[in-house]
C-alpha cells in the first residue's frame, strides 16, 4: 500500500478504538463476557446458520441487477458474493467489492465498469432499506435516541440524492452521453475513446433499473434480505434474553448500517458495538447486557462467511493475498 492508504486504513483503526472505548465506557469487560458466556449457545449457532439465508437473497439482488447484461446462476455468484463479504471484513477500502467485480468480469465476462456500477446501486438500494427500517421502527418502538435521529439525518440526503441520481441517468440515457460529449471536446483522442466505453457500460450497468421485472426484484430482495438479517439479530436477542421484539431489531440493523459510513476499520468493529448498544440502552436494556448482545451478533454476522469467503477464495485459484491486491488486479483487468 502507498503511504497515503496506510494513513487512511490507521486512521480508521484509530477511529475503531475510540469507538470500543466508548462501548466499554464505565464496564469492565469481564461483565460482558460473562454476559456473553451466559447466553444459549444452541441459539447462537442457529442464528449464524440463518444468516446465510439473507447471502442467498442478496445474491439474488445482484442477479436481479445483472440480469439485463448476463444471466448468471445464482451458485456461480454466491461465492463471489461471500468473497465480497470476506474481504471487506478484513481489509479495508472496500477490497472486497473490488475483488468480486474482478471475478465477475473474469469468470462471467462482466466489463468491470458495468459491474462496479450494479455494486453502487445495491448500496443506494441498501442505504434506502435502511432508512426505511429506521423510521418504520421508531413508529412502532418507543426509542428516544438522539443519536438514532443524528444518524438518520445524516444519511438522508446521502443515499437519496443518490438513488434520484442513478434513476434519472437509467430513465435517461442520452443525459449521461451529452454530459460525456460535452466535456470529451477537451480530451485527448485517447482519451476520449476510453471515456467513451465507460460511459457506455455505466449505462448499461443501469439496465437493471430500467427492467421492471429486473427492477422490482432487486426492491423486493433488498427488504428480504435485510428483514432476515434482522431476524439474524432477533435470534441473538432471544439467546440473550434482552426482550426486545422484532422493530427494534430493525432500528438496530437500520442504525449500525447507517453508521457504516463512518470510515472505520474493516467490519466496522467498534462503531457496531457502539451504535448497536445505543439503540438498545435507549430502549432499557442494561448497557453491560447490550454490549454483549452487540458484540455477539457482530461476531454471528462476521466470522462464518468470512471463513466460507476464504474458502471460496482458495476455490477460485487465488489466496488471501489476492485480497490485498484487489486494487491492483482491477487495474490488470482493466488493462
Amino acid at each position: 500500500m502507498t503511504r497515503n492508504k496506510w494513513l487512511i486504513a490507521g486512521s480508521g483503526i484509530l477511529i475503531s478504538i475510540i469507538f470500543l472505548g466508548f462501548a466499554f465506557r464505565n464496564l469492565h469487560p469481564e461483565q460482558v463476557l460473562a454476559n456473553i458466556g451466559q447466553a444459549d449457545g444452541l441459539l447462537l449457532l442457529v442464528s449464524a446458520a440463518w444468516y446465510f439465508a439473507a447471502v442467498a437473497v442478496i445474491t439474488l439482488r445482484w442477479q436481479f441487477l445483472l440480469n439485463t447484461s448476463r444471466h448468471i446462476p445464482l451458485r456461480r455468484l454466491i461465492p463471489l458474493v461471500c468473497i465480497g463479504y470476506a474481504g471487506n471484513n478484513i481489509y479495508p477500502f472496500r477490497s472486497g467489492e473490488v475483488l468480486r467485480i474482478v471475478l465477475l468480469q473474469r469468470n462471467h465476462g462482466v466489463p468491470l465498469v458495468r459491474g462496479t456500477t450494479t455494486v453502487l446501486i445495491e448500496r443506494v438500494f441498501d442505504g434506502l432499506v435502511m432508512l426505511t427500517f429506521v423510521i418504520v421502527s421508531l413508529l412502532l418502538s418507543e426509542v428516544p435516541s438522539p443519536e438514532v435521529h443524528t444518524v438518520a439525518m445524516v444519511a438522508a440526503p446521502i443515499f437519496l440524492t443518490a438513488l434520484a441520481i442513478f434513476f434519472v441517468l437509467a430513465a435517461r440515457p442520452n443525459l449521461l452521453r451529452q454530459i460525456n460529449s460535452a466535456v470529451r471536446q477537451r480530451m485527448p483522442e485517447r482519451a476520449q475513446k476510453i471515456t467513451s466505453g465507460l460511459v457506455e457500460d455505466i449505462i448499461n450497468g443501469l439496465d437493471g433499473l430500467r427492467s421492471p421485472a429486473d427492477l422490482a426484484g432487486a426492491v423486493v430482495s433488498s427488504y428480504v434480505t435485510w428483514a432476515l438479517e434482522a431476524s439474524v439479530y432477533w435470534i441473538v436477542s432471544m439467546a440473550f434474553n434482552l426482550g426486545t421484539g422484532y422493530p427494534t431489531m430493525l432500528l438496530v440493523v437500520g442504525v449500525v448500517n447507517l453508521a457504516g459510513l463512518i470510515p472505520a476499520s474493516p467490519g466496522q468493529f467498534g462503531v457496531f458495538e457502539t451504535f448497536a448498544s445505543v439503540v438498545l440502552v435507549a430502549g432499557g436494556v442494561p448497557q453491560v447486557l447490550a454490549l454483549a448482545f452487540a458484540l455477539s451478533v457482530h461476531m454471528v454476522i462476521w466470522l462464518p462467511v468470512t471463513l466460507v469467503g476464504l474458502a471460496f477464495l482458495l476455490q477460485q485459484g487465488l489466496n488471501l493475498s489476492a485480497i490485498a491486491r484487489a486494487q491492483q488486479l482491477e487495474q490488470n483487468a482493466a488493462g
